[in-house]
């Protein structure tokens, strides 16, 4: 992910080194950023350029706090903290949205105790960006996507962060989202694979939530979620993703002895 972001500063520092002999505006520097991301969306573009990640239900927790009330907030204080419990993590993820003190900005619930209720509202950015969703596990373990104006409380659920928009809705790509979209990033997402398990991912380089969704559509999803843009992140040891910094709220996890 820091190469790609490198090549992005340097394409960049390149076109505008262009520009150099013209009169460039505030607005020409934007335009050329957009160009340069877009640029490498597309040549970047396809699975192999996605980190992902598949787990049974059983295997996955969420986390954001610790036993006396505090904010793990990023993925070393969360596995200094499962070491005391003899655990450590074998995969991490940012789970969802989240406001400046770092609390969901939505519904969460973590081993059956909701900690924060629904958010039906309505707003700018993209957890507002309808519809947006629910991922959640249920206690007989099996995982879910739902709209959230479909979802439904029960005292089964074991785990659930909201967030949005929803990627996938049935099988269908968010209507709002468009093939040849500007608006490129680095993404992160969940969705449900045919066989029930979980397929966790996270774009390598700048991807648009056009192209986003279509990847979890290509590997058989029919309900998928977008968790974050941006500040996404991934601990994935086996693929050589260590870093075990961040500042997040939720956290998706898979532990072992």
């Amino acid at each position: 992910m820091r190469s790609k972001q490198f090549i992005y500063l340097m394409l960049t520092g390149c076109m505008l080194l262009t520009y150099a002999c013209k009169h460039v505006s505030e607005k020409d520097i934007k335009d050329v950023k957009k160009e340069v991301a877009n640029t490498i969306a597309k040549a970047t573009s396809g699975p192999g350029f996605i980190l992902d990640y598949t787990a049974s239900p059983e295997a996955v927790q969420l986390f954001w706090q610790d036993d006396k009330g505090h904010t793990f907030k990023s993925f070393d204080s969360l596995e200094q903290w499962l070491g005391t419990k003899n655990r450590h993590l074998v995969f991490a993820m940012n789970a969802g949205m989240y406001m400046e003190d770092n609390s969901p900005l939505g519904l969460y619930i973590e081993r059956g105790i909701q900690k924060r209720k629904i958010n039906t509202r309505s707003g700018k950015g993209n957890f507002y960006l309808k519809p947006n969703g629910v991922f959640y596990i249920t206690k007989d373990k099996k995982a879910k996507i739902v709209t959230t104006e479909k979802f439904v409380a029960s005292k089964q659920i074991l785990y659930a962060t909201q967030s949005g928009p929803m990627l996938l809705v049935d099988g269908a790509i968010h209507p709002k989202f468009t093939k040849d979209s500007k608006n490129v990033t680095i993404r992160n997402g969940v969705g449900i694979l045919p066989d029930g398990k979980i397929l966790f991912a996270m774009s390598k380089s700048f991807i648009s939530f056009y192209d986003f969704a279509l990847y979890f559509k290509e590997q058989g999803c029919l309900n998928a979620l977008y968790l974050d843009g941006g500040i996404s992140q991934t601990y994935l040891p086996e693929k050589d993703y260590t870093d075990k910094g961040g500042n997040f709220g939720v956290m998706i996890g898979v532990t072992k002895e």
